[in-house]
């Protein structure tokens, strides 16, 4: 790692140091925008439920109705769909799967309409329920600057992908993210230290505990991102055997489905609370929050068992068994000992379950955690360990640092190949 950024300052690289800081520009861009608030707007309330994860992917402004309140959360939102979409469910999104290039191309604009489309109905929606005291115009005025801020933030992802370094997209995610977290260790620090409550060598004791365990939570979530399981593929002809060495195996991670089961898990535990708050029945608010909201102990057993549900799910419908074992087929491939076919289809999916258990119950720990730490102890409430952000900051961190990596590994071996010239 020190030897490709000491790499970065090589008079060779200066591109790629424009790319560096053409993305820091983009992102301070949008760290700025999460700032601006929308000057006729109020506060959402703080209790966000399902809508906070897309507050915390905002940097906040979720919260605060800033220009960028739904960040590019709708144009993620959009890119699942038409994922989804893809997987034998209408022919025509199968078809542009197929077509290479140009059906990529087609789908991405798919994708940033369709995002549009959602940050209209999410923006709208969100206007009308948590906003109140506006009127028919100022409710659209209010969508028209929350869609114009997603747009605008969909087209700085496009131009951090095309001229910055990384994903632009999930860096602006990453970023938004990143701007909470200070925040944590400062509230921690006043909890555990200035706040009175211990003594200050029981204090900062606590205090350098939680920053450990953070640590160590870190750890583990590159440790399960990188991790996988390589299975052994043989070619029944040697051109194809012979084409690289990184075709020898077919890698399964432990953590195919990343962080969408969370997501999708804490929609369906908290969509019931939002519509009882709407309903503004007593009863119905007490039972949902009593019974099926994830801090009761009845909604937190049915929360953990939607993200298993949700990892297999997901998992199985982006990884096809069937598909993969007919790819290998055609191409000449085999598994050592099992025959091609059913047998190979059989052997991937039972593989495929067993990791998908193992990731499942990692998504489980992280996202309990900050449940757990929330209802037992008396830290405040953005005081967190675990949670899907920190997944996916660590998740875009290691693939931005292998795409930086990549190029730097080939441009010194371009280089080298031009002084033996």
């Amino acid at each position: 790692m020190l030897s490709s950024i000491t790499q970065l300052f090589n008079k060779n690289n200066k591109d790629l140091r424009k790319k560096i800081y053409f993305t820091i520009m983009c992102l301070g861009i949008f760290c700025l925008g999460t700032t601006i608030t929308i000057p006729w707007a109020t506060k959402l309330i703080d209790n966000l439920g399902f809508l906070e994860i897309f507050n915390l992917m905002s940097g906040g402004g979720l919260q605060n109705f800033s220009i960028f309140a739904l960040g590019v959360s709708p144009y993620i939102t959009a890119s699942i769909i038409t994922e989804i979409l893809q997987m034998d469910i209408i022919p025509y999104f199968k078809e542009l799967k197929e077509q290479g290039y140009t059906g990529r191309q087609k789908i991405n604009s798919i994708t940033r309409y369709l995002g549009i489309a959602i940050a209209f109905v999410q923006a709208y929606a969100l206007t009308a329920f948590y906003m109140k005291g506006l009127d028919a115009y100022g409710i659209l005025k209010t969508t028209l600057v929350m869609v114009a801020g997603t747009s605008f933030c969909m087209w700085m992802g496009d131009q951090i992908t095309n001229k910055g370094i990384g994903n632009g997209q999930s860096m602006l995610i990453l970023t938004g993210i990143l701007q909470s977290m200070p925040n944590i260790f400062r509230s921690a620090y006043a909890a555990f230290i200035t706040s009175a409550k211990y003594s200050s060598v029981i204090g900062a004791t606590l205090f350098i505990l939680f920053c450990l365990v953070y640590l160590i939570i870190i750890v583990g979530i590159i440790w399960v991102q990188l991790a996988e399981r390589r299975i052994p593929i043989q070619y029944s002809n040697r051109t194809t055997a012979a084409y690289g060495a990184q075709t020898n195996f077919l890698p399964l991670k432990i953590n195919s489905a990343s962080v969408i089961p969370v997501i999708f898990a804490s929609i369906f535990t908290t969509i019931p609370s939002t519509i009882a708050q709407l309903t503004k029945k007593e009863s119905v608010i007490n039972f949902v929050e009593k019974y099926i909201f994830y801090t009761s102990d009845t909604g937190f057993i049915l929360y953990l068992l939607l993200i298993i549900f949700f990892a297999y799910f997901y998992t199985f419908l982006m990884m096809n068994p069937t598909e993969m074992s007919k790819n290998l087929n055609e191409s000449g491939g085999y598994i050592p000992g099992i025959r091609p076919g059913k047998d190979t289809a059989e052997y991937i999916s039972k593989s495929l379950s067993r990791l998908t258990l193992v990731g499942a119950l990692f998504l489980i720990i992280l996202a309990a955690l900050p449940i757990i730490l929330s209802k037992y102890t008396s830290l405040p409430d953005n005081v967190t360990i675990g949670g899907t952000g920190i997944l996916i900051v660590v998740g875009v961190a290691i693939e931005t640092y292998k795409q930086l990596e990549s190029e730097l590994v080939s441009r010194s071996y371009a280089s080298r190949r031009k002084r033996l010239r």
